[in-house]
């Protein structure tokens, strides 16, 4: 009797957890979300570019369009195949479903907004992992009412976006760290739903880490082959043999206490716009630049360091800006300007 008792009560238990979790996520909307995201990640570099819109207003409503079309139009294919299956099981959208799905909606519809206020606002480094974890905020959600395998994974990919902003990943890095994680992960994740089944806690931490190593390893080795390809070898000129005769390829030495005029342009109604502001900078330490037919290629290092790529390793922030007036000098702005790289010297 107490063991028949005890099976009744697990068959009430489970009635219960599958009425609480009566919402069912459509593997499609999975593969369609992770792959549109995915390659629109991986995509952001060559489409809408500043040489093919050099005004910043322009660029900024031409992507506002693109993404709302296209999160617009997954929005509505994703509803149309997901209103068929329920037909073909002769199943009717419940009320939480709904309300789910427009908690999806806008948080999608926050990302694009997100995206087009970084052009004018500045962040635009915080994009691919703001994706991250919106994109882990609805998954997150969903299980709440669904499978508890969409919790886990949400949590996961929340995670990996704040991880993101916290080893201060540099912009290919997130790039690629979130076009896996979106366009690798959420098609996987597919592939491992179970349907709501109750599963001890082990197992799902199990099912976690596997996805979180298959999402993770390829965009970290992809980042290893790229920095271990190294660039062909060039003849080693100094700046004033460069401008007397450049080459095809070359590597300019810019010694330690070279000038680096920044030329700033200035607009707007405050001041009187130019184009001949400039801010003179001094080299800390030598670097080697590598050319290509007259233009940077990217690749720069320490003399004898090993190569590497600018986006990948320097970082330029503007702390603070602040105007000042006072007797002695007059009116100035004064501004914390901080350059930096993590690819370290070894003298």
């Amino acid at each position: 009797m107490p063991q028949l008792a005890t099976q009744q009560l697990d068959s009430i238990h489970a009635m219960l957890s599958a009425g609480h979790r009566n919402l069912r996520i459509e593997r499609h909307s999975l593969v369609l979300w992770g792959a549109s995201s995915g390659g629109l990640i991986l995509a952001s570099n060559s489409i809408l570019t500043p040489e093919q819109f050099p005004v910043l207003e322009q660029r900024a409503i031409a992507w506002l369009i693109l993404l709302a079309l296209t999160l617009s139009g997954v929005s509505l294919f994703d509803w149309h195949l997901t209103r068929r299956a329920k037909q073909a099981r002769d199943e009717a959208w419940s009320f939480i479903h709904r309300q789910v799905l427009k908690v999806w909606w806008l948080l999608m519809s926050v990302g694009v907004l997100l995206t087009f206020a970084t052009f004018f606002y500045g962040g635009g480094y915080m994009i691919f992992a703001a994706w991250v974890v919106l994109t882990g905020l609805g998954l997150y959600v969903h299980g709440l009412f669904s499978e508890e395998l969409l919790e886990w994974s949400g949590a996961l990919i929340i995670a990996i976006g704040i991880g993101m902003l916290a080893f201060r990943l540099n912009f290919i890095a997130s790039q690629w760290v979130a076009a896996s994680t979106l366009g690798l992960g959420l098609p996987l994740l597919a592939a491992m739903l179970d349907r709501g089944r109750e599963r001890p806690a082990w197992l799902r931490m199990v099912q976690s880490v596997g996805w979180l190593l298959c999402v993770l390893i390829p965009p970290l080795l992809a980042q290893r082959l790229a920095s271990a390809s190294v660039p062909t070898e060039a003849p080693l000129v100094s700046l004033e043999e460069f401008r007397k005769q450049p080459v095809a390829q070359q590597v300019i030495l810019l010694p330690a206490g070279s000038s680096i005029p920044v030329k700033v342009e200035v607009s707007g109604n405050v001041f009187r716009a130019s184009n001949a502001s400039v801010l003179p900078l001094v080299l800390n330490e030598p670097l080697e630049i590598m050319m290509n037919n007259g233009q940077p290629t990217g690749d720069w290092r320490f003399p004898g360091d090993s190569w590497a790529l600018a986006h990948e390793t320097n970082w330029i922030r503007i702390p603070w800006i602040k105007a000042e007036l006072l007797p002695q000098t007059g009116p100035e702005i004064r501004a914390s300007l901080v350059v930096e790289t993590h690819h370290q010297s070894t003298h």
